[in-house]
């Protein structure tokens, strides 16, 4: 079977890190994160593990080594895996695919939801600091902040889209199918 290489794209809580752990559990698919290297920064920094830290310091190491350096590592690491399906979680940019699209057998997926159940889901997950006390409209303006402001625009290059309006069954038959279209 030729490597499946799926980038995940979309807003807060629409279910990428579902999507993600769906093809992990039933593929063994590995997977990777924009936001690990983020993390694995800022714990070595002694930092809270917070959406406004990581998007700072997503747009510092953008801004002072160019706005696809994350794509480049994420490349790199795609590249050299041997899995024959790999994930790639928090695709937000363009820049985030330049290199990603070059990979034989990358494709984009889109996940999205309304905003009120990607709300209920954000509370319940808890994901980073604080992400358990914000109200709706703070959820709302986190969706429209420097890190995610080109989801959209990303989401309409996209091959495939799943809708997790519904319940997870039907979400795992939409990337069963995806799966059976692209061996």
């Amino acid at each position: 079977m030729p490597k499946i290489i799926l980038g995940l794209v979309g807003p807060l809580a629409s279910g990428k890190e579902v999507t993600k752990k769906y093809l992990e559990e039933q593929y063994k698919a590995s997977s990777y994160r924009f936001s690990t290297m983020l993390r694995d920064i800022l714990n070595r920094l002694y930092l809270p593990i917070s959406r406004e830290n990581m998007q700072n310091l997503s747009l510092d190491l953008r801004q002072r080594f160019q706005g696809d350096v994350l794509a480049k590592v994420i490349a790199k690491d795609v590249e050299r895996d041997t899995n024959s399906i790999v994930v790639i979680d928090g695709v937000r940019r363009l820049d985030d695919i330049s290199h990603l699209k070059n990979l034989p057998g990358f494709f984009l997926v889109s996940i999205d939801a309304s905003p009120e159940i990607r709300y209920k889901r954000m509370l319940s997950r808890n994901e980073n600091s604080g992400d358990d006390q914000k109200t709706f409209n703070e959820f709302l303006a986190d969706g429209n902040k420097e890190a995610e402001q080109e989801i959209t625009a990303v989401m309409q290059t996209s091959k495939y889209h799943l809708n997790n309006d519904g319940s997870l069954p039907d979400l795992y038959k939409q990337i069963e199918e995806i799966i059976a279209q692209e061996k």
